[in-house]
């Protein structure tokens, strides 16, 4: 992704750096996007977990280019997304590396710094987060730091602009790290001998290619660091250990960085709040963290579905549209059109303003605000990743563990994106069954509004069938998907960020952002899909497909034959479709029993067209058609399932 640099920024951003190239690297979640959007104006999503950047983000100035990159923990890449970092790193070495670093964890921060350090590049470290540092009573001797480096040493808080300034000077005086750890006395001297044995272009990364794993020496190759012979000839070298020699430098920077930390970092009295804390432990517990999830499962119920879709939603469709706005237009369009035809295309049962303005402004951007506000509100305050462990025995049972929840959260968001965020689950197999629990379970924040929203204005006992239904999916076809694709869970590691009241600027930037992002994607796609409807009304189109799906529709589901343009439209968009039938339950054509299967098929249906081109990209076509025909067959089965058995929930 590239961010072009505006020479007209805000004037309490800095100016543009003065740098051809400068990379961003650093472990998840220490800031690295609030720091990059700090250097050059262009803002990237943050959030309090890991995983928020997947992708590169470039930003151009006139000088040259800064680059945002996912966060890596190691140059042993486990992830696709820590791939992305480390290739790229390899493939272009920037003329200066801006290593982000937690100061609340400066020993680990120190491994990577001497990770990162066998590249020779001009490096700088920014111990950023030290507000929460102080706040947990750590203080560190920069200074001391910095000589026993060898590079410039920054202490920041992006968040608050503390030690930017100092960070920009510091860029100029980057240098490669002098000091090593001192390495066990073989590595030393078969570091050396093949450094020796290498020809000059090659002897830079003859220590990352010893000590490195096998997708480090791959990617030295792919990135023309390393030709095959060299290779073979790292690879002569290795088999002479008995010993992995990535575990001998691994171990030894360990060791390095524990010794410079407990030289560097004293403890202090600290002003964290207690409650902070205290809060961030029992959202941990055992019982207590279930009982935290369901809460706040019930907030987002209440927020989202009663307060988002249905009290705004009243207020917008039937006052706001309903007697001011589509009335307003309809006697403008009556007025300057004098063409029936224009007129219905515009204002008419199928029209551009009356319904796809209408569905896209007064049912989804209430519900969509809603949903944003609180899903900011709970990863800016550092809660989800504890939702993640919470819930991670319940990942267990369908063979994922408990990173998978971010994902799956996201979805909750935009399918689309959560398709892409499954890059930081380990190997192609969690990938490729969270996609699928995606694409079969996971409502976008738009339908699962307009969900919770029906729900909420109907029979009680929808509701339970609805969340019996999708948690039976998600257990039941998780598991059967697990035991068919070959493999283990991964092991189940993730950092804790801390506990803090979310900043509401924060909050508020993002869901500015992902509106517009929203917006921007929904409105033509509305427009788009009303004018296919209005078209097949005119043409008598949809008379015809709503006779052919009857035996569907109202034979298989039993529901209204009017049900069959939401289905129709659903191809294009899920929660489109979600709003046809929201409509329909509005205008009493449904009754309980027909809504609750209704819920059922619109959740389990198809994914959304932008979803499922992600989908191809990411895992092919024959897994593509598999998961579509899968899919649809199960939505369908699942929701006459809930229609022959409905009787027994009276």
């Amino acid at each position: 992704m590239k961010c072009s640099f505006n020479k007209k920024m805000p004037p309490s951003l800095p100016a543009p750096l003065v740098l051809r190239r400068l990379l961003l690297v650093g472990r998840p979640n220490v800031g690295k996007s609030v720091l990059f959007h700090a250097l050059t104006g262009c803002y990237a999503a943050v959030s309090n977990y890991s995983g928020t950047t997947l992708e590169l983000l470039r930003a151009r100035t006139e000088e040259g280019e800064v680059v945002d990159t996912p966060g890596l923990l190691s140059l042993h890449a486990r992830t696709d997304d820590e791939a992305v970092t480390r290739d790229e790193l390899l493939a272009r070495p920037p003329e200066v590396l801006l290593h982000v670093a937690s100061a609340t964890d400066l020993e680990g921060a120190l491994t990577l710094t001497f990770d990162l350090a066998r590249l020779g590049v001009p490096l700088v470290l920014a111990l950023n987060l030290s507000d929460e540092a102080r706040a947990k009573g750590f203080e560190i001797d920069v200074p001391a730091l910095s000589r026993a480096l060898g590079v410039p040493v920054v202490r920041t808080a992006a968040v608050y602009g503390e030690g930017v300034s100092d960070l920009r000077a510091a860029l100029d005086g980057a240098a490669a790290p002098a000091r090593l750890p001192p390495l066990p006395a073989e590595l030393e001297r078969a570091a050396a001998a093949l450094a020796e044995a290498l020809p000059e272009s090659a002897r830079p990364w003859a220590l990352a290619a010893l000590t490195g794993d096998d997708g480090l020496r791959r990617a030295l190759g792919a990135a023309g660091r390393l030709d095959e012979a060299e290779l073979a000839e790292v690879e002569r070298a290795r088999r002479r250990f008995s010993r992995s020699p990535a575990y001998l430098f691994l171990n030894a920077a360990r060791q390095r960085a524990r010794e410079l930390a407990a030289r560097t970092l004293r403890r202090t009295l600290g002003d964290r709040s207690r409650a902070a804390e205290a809060f961030g432990r029992w959202a941990l517990g055992p019982w207590s963290g279930v009982l935290g999830a369901l809460l706040a499962l019930a907030g987002l119920y209440v927020f989202v579905g009663v307060f988002g879709a249905q009290v705004c939603v009243d207020f917008l469709q039937d006052t706001v549209f309903g007697k001011w706005v589509n009335p307003a237009l309809s006697a403008l369009v009556v007025r300057i059109a004098p063409w029936a035809l224009v007129r219905d295309l515009l204002v008419g049962p199928y029209g551009l303003f009356t319904m796809a303005l209408t569905y896209a402004f007064a049912l989804i951007l209430p519900v969509v605000t809603t949903f944003f506000i609180a899903f900011g509100l709970l990863e800016d305050s550092g809660y989800l990743p504890r939702f993640s462990v919470v819930t991670d025995r319940v990942f267990r049972l369908v063979g994922l563990n408990g990173k998978a929840v971010l994902p799956m959260l996201l979805g909750l968001g935009c399918g689309s994106m959560a398709v892409v965020t499954t890059r930081v689950l380990e190997t192609r197999r969690e990938r490729l069954l969270v996609s699928f629990l995606l694409a079969l379970t996971v409502p976008c924040s738009a339908q699962l509004g307009l969900i919770l929203g029906m729900a909420g204005g109907s029979d009680p006992r929808v509701l339970w069938v609805w969340l019996g239904t999708m948690l039976a999916t998600l257990v039941g076809v998780g598991w059967a998907a697990s035991r068919a694709m070959p493999g283990a869970a991964a092991s189940f590691v993730l950092e804790i960020p801390p506990m803090r009241l979310p900043r509401p600027a924060n909050v508020l930037r993002k869901v500015w952002m992902r509106l517009r992002w929203y917006t921007a994607e929904v409105v033509p796609l509305f427009a788009l899909a009303t004018f296919v409807l209005f078209v097949l009304d005119r043409t008598g189109g949809l008379g015809v497909i709503e006779r052919a799906a009857a035996p569907l529709v109202t034979g298989l589901l039993g529901l209204p034959r009017e049900a069959a343009a939401s289905f129709l439209i659903g191809f294009l968009r899920r929660d489109y479709g979600a709003a046809g039938l929201y409509q329909l339950h509005r205008e009493g054509l449904l009754d309980p029993r027909q809504t609750a299967v209704a819920l059922t098929a619109i959740t389990l249906f198809l994914p959304c067209m932008a979803q499922w081109l992600l989908l191809l990209r990411e895992h092919g076509a024959k897994v593509c058609a598999a998961v579509t025909a899968f899919v649809l067959l199960y939505a369908l089965g699942a929701a006459a399932l809930v229609s022959r058995l409905w009787g027994l929930f009276a």
